[in-house]
Parts: structure tokens; C-alpha cells; sequence
């Protein structure tokens, strides 16, 4: 019964990522399909099988670059990320996705990752409010508090004084629209094993 229970036990940790890259892209072409297509060669993540996960950035996880996370994957392989997808086929529109991270500083504790997509916002504007969205689900498991009228720099202050959140980020991809082509946008934390 206990060569069973380890086995388990060590099946388990598998699927515990232990490291994630951050990734963007963008892509323009007259099929939707197509130009997602083209979204996610950009962010070097097209010839991978995608499987799109909740908001948990694992305990004890690393942020890696985007290259060496690629190196470690091979192409087909089934590969899991929070993804941000926008589109739009509409001339001079902004369109933005992004995806944020808010890290603990406790490493064995698991933060979070948010996606976020819009339209007419800056990339700093949408980076900002994934970012804001994700140190916000960990400030609430933290026991960070602040009343629903407190700004981002407010925010972000009060979550550093509380010495809980050692880091927030984001990727953030923004593009304006061209006539007659879709235009697609992805950002995306993708979770190496």
C-alpha cells in the first residue's frame, strides 16, 4: 500500500508547474482563425497544444524568459497557460489583452495570475489594470484590506507596506486595427512542467 501512495504522491507533483514565461503576440490576416494563428507565432506558442487554466500561480514557481522556456517545450506537446485573446476586424480600433501576475512573498504560498482584454485602452492602461486584478485576488488570501475607492497607486502602496506581495507584473500586447483584416492580439503565462 505504501509503494502505491508514493507513486501517487510523485504522479501528483507532476502537474505542479515549476516554472512559467510570459509571452505576447500579434497577428493580422483575413481569416479570425488565421490571424490567431499568426497571434500566437508571434509569441512563439502556435505549434504547441493549448490548454487554458484558471488563475494560480503554483508555490514555489519561477518566472523564466520566454526563450528558455520554449527551449524545454517540443512541438505538439500539451501545454498549459492563462491566456488573453482579443480581436477585432475594424479599421483604427485599439484593441488590448494582458495577463497579470501578483507573486507572494511567502514562496510556499501560491499567488495569482489574471487575464484581461479591452478595447481603446493603452498598453500601459490594460498592463496596469491586469496587474491591479491579480495582486487584488492575492491581496484578499493575504489579509491585505482597502475600501473599494482606493486608486492603484493606493493600492500598490499598501501591498508593499504589507510586506506580503514581493511582485506584481504583466505582459501586455496592443494593436489598432486595420481595414478589411483581423487584427488578433494574445498575451499569456505559460506553465513549464
Amino acid at each position: 500500500m505504501g509503494g502505491k501512495i508514493f507513486i501517487i504522491i510523485v504522479f501528483m507533483s507532476i502537474f505542479v508547474p515549476k516554472e512559467v514565461f510570459l509571452t505576447k503576440g500579434i497577428g493580422r490576416h483575413q481569416e479570425k482563425l488565421a490571424s490567431f494563428e499568426e497571434a500566437l507565432r508571434d509569441a512563439k506558442i502556435a505549434k504547441y497544444n493549448l490548454v487554458h487554466v484558471s488563475s494560480i500561480f503554483p508555490p514555489h514557481c519561477k518566472v523564466i524568459p520566454r526563450q528558455k522556456g520554449v527551449e524545454t517545450l517540443k512541438p505538439g506537446q500539451i501545454v498549459h497557460c492563462v491566456l488573453s485573446r482579443n480581436a477585432v476586424c475594424e479599421n483604427h480600433r485599439l484593441l488590448a489583452a494582458s495577463v497579470g501576475l501578483a507573486i507572494p512573498k511567502d514562496k510556499s504560498q501560491y499567488g495569482y495570475i489574471s487575464e484581461h482584454h479591452t478595447f481603446g485602452e493603452t498598453d500601459e492602461k490594460t498592463g496596469e489594470y491586469s496587474e491591479d486584478l491579480a495582486a487584488l485576488m492575492l491581496s484578499t488570501i493575504q489579509g491585505v484590506e482597502f475600501g473599494s475607492e482606493t486608486t492603484w497607486d493606493q493600492k500598490e502602496e499598501i501591498w508593499k507596506l504589507s510586506g506580503k506581495i514581493v511582485k506584481s507584473t504583466n505582459v501586455t500586447q496592443s494593436a489598432i486595427g486595420s481595414e478589411n483584416l483581423w487584427t488578433t492580439v494574445v498575451a499569456a503565462a505559460v506553465f513549464v512542467f
